[in-house]
């Protein structure tokens, strides 16, 4: 008999802006690790309850809704694009707009559970890092690594000021951090799968570490981790 694959999984869990993403992506790149954006699934969803109109309050509408939603990551000319329905969303959903509709849609139950199985199925046949809300405690409670990761609420909205204006988006730093702490309760205090610290997490505060020692950090943290199993 063959002995079963083993597949490493990195868990990042943490607040909207903390710098998840672009971690991961640097950890996935070291490690030659997928990096599966569990962010941008969710906000391709927004993406389609916006523009087929759904409330995102009546949850059985919104629940039915997304099976129509096919969601596929890609990897295309050395990054990560996002297909919705066969369309390349990744543009599109990186607005302000397409993030807080992620959040909304993200407390939706039945949303979340076709998420989860999605992105289940790919740990399962790959090592891979996912970040988001709930990795830890509900997509993969057995990561060979949880993170928690974090940065001060004021970090994160000169982080995202300086993205937008890099960009020619014209935007108010103080409306950016408001929307960054309304977004945090939200995620907090939803009842599906609210964003926290899985107890195993190690807790890793980012707010004046650079990218690159954040990266480090966790691929220090992972080497140690996977050892002693």
């Amino acid at each position: 008999m063959h002995k079963e694959q083993k597949y490493y999984n990195i868990a990042i869990d943490g607040p909207a802006g903390a710098g998840k993403s672009t971690i991961a992506k640097l950890v996935a790149k070291e490690l030659k690790f997928i990096y599966v954006d569990t962010g941008a699934m969710y906000r391709a969803i927004g993406l389609f309850a916006a523009r087929n109109g759904i409330n995102t309050e009546k949850e059985t509408e919104l629940g039915e809704a997304v099976q129509k939603a096919d969601i596929q990551l890609k990897y295309e000319d050395g990054g990560q694009q996002v297909y919705l329905n066969g369309e390349n969303v990744t543009e599109h959903i990186r607005t302000e707009e397409a993030g807080k509709m992620a959040s909304a849609v993200g407390k939706v139950k039945a949303v979340r559970e076709k998420m989860v199985e999605l992105q289940k199925k790919i740990a399962e046949s790959s090592n891979v890092i996912m970040d988001g809300r709930d990795i830890g405690t509900v997509v993969l409670p057995f990561a060979d690594l949880k993170v928690y990761l974090t940065a001060e609420s004021k970090v994160r909205a000169e982080r995202r000021y300086k993205e937008l204006t890099e960009k020619g988006i014209s935007c108010n730093i103080e409306e950016i951090e408001k929307d960054i702490v309304a977004r945090d309760y939200q995620d907090m205090n939803r009842e599906v799968s609210p964003l926290k610290k899985a107890e195993d997490a190690v807790a890793l505060d980012c707010s004046y570490m650079s990218i690159d020692e954040v990266a480090a950090a966790i691929i220090s943290l992972y080497k140690k981790a996977v050892s002693v199993q």
